[in-house]
């Protein structure tokens, strides 16, 4: 029985950083060798999850360019006549939470206008515009949802649709050399046709478990996320409003 884990990282564009890097890499003989009775025979085993040397152990996850992967492989060695047997699997690792209180989070409000905007080409496509709202959290707990609402106050254009979308920023290399690289996770639509101005519209989204993970700094890697709120106006222009958001597994006080 062999346990394994690794960093794994998918070159980008742009730069050179070497990969994978193990972090755990053990083998145990489960069972002497011998006959294995015909039915379902259970063998117990344990192989203690310790990290090298002063590497540290991640969460799983499972990115475009970084990958932290635990997996299992459990080889049967048979007679010289029949071939061996290997099965292996992946498992999830999450980190252990910190009671509430060991985190303190503010909301975060915002005002979304043709003004407030960033990197804008085209302006004059842009109509008239506010929307207010806020977000509960500026930091939010994995197993419970990002949560918040926001209001069309005025808008001189119809809408077609209003969206959440969920990014990853991965950044790989070292300090001397990096690539950073945004990639979108998943989308929600919060908003269909031209919404009623005035009424507050919920933003609430679940987070997926595999593809995002607690905010990470490591030397090799960074995993931070990003919150955009997308407008789609109907003349297909679209605006989108970036929040940084901080994800962790501590329960928030």
């Amino acid at each position: 029985m062999s346990l394994t884990v690794e960093i794994r990282f998918k070159r980008p564009s742009r730069i050179y950083f070497e990969g994978p890097i193990s972090l755990v890499s053990n083998v145990i003989e489960v069972t002497k060798s011998g006959k294995i009775p015909s039915g379902q025979t259970e063998i117990p085993f344990e192989i203690p999850l310790k990290a090298r040397g002063s590497k540290t152990l991640y969460e799983t996850y499972h990115g475009v360019y970084v990958t932290v992967q635990y997996s299992l492989r459990c080889d049967i060695k048979r007679s010289l006549l029949a071939k061996d047997v290997t099965k292996a699997l992946e498992f999830i690792v999450e980190l252990k939470p910190k009671p509430a209180g060991s985190l303190t989070s503010k909301p975060v409000t915002f005002e979304i206008r043709p003004e407030t905007l960033q990197n804008v080409r085209d302006r004059a496509r842009i109509p008239h515009f506010i929307v207010r709202g806020h977000l509960d959290s500026d930091i939010f707990c994995l197993s419970k949802p990002l949560t918040g609402e926001l209001t069309v106050c005025e808008c001189e254009r119809g809408i077609s649709s209003i969206e959440l979308q969920l990014v990853r920023v991965e950044t790989c290399g070292s300090a001397e050399m990096n690539s950073r690289e945004a990639s979108e996770i998943q989308n929600i639509q919060i908003g269909d046709g031209d919404v009623c101005r005035g009424i507050a519209i919920p933003v609430y989204m679940i987070f997926p478990r595999l593809f995002t993970c607690v905010t990470t700094t490591a030397p090799n890697f960074k995993i931070e996320f990003e919150l955009n709120i997308v407008i789609i106006f109907d003349n297909d222009h679209l605006v989108v409003e970036t929040f940084p958001i901080k994800l962790t597994r501590d329960l928030i006080g």
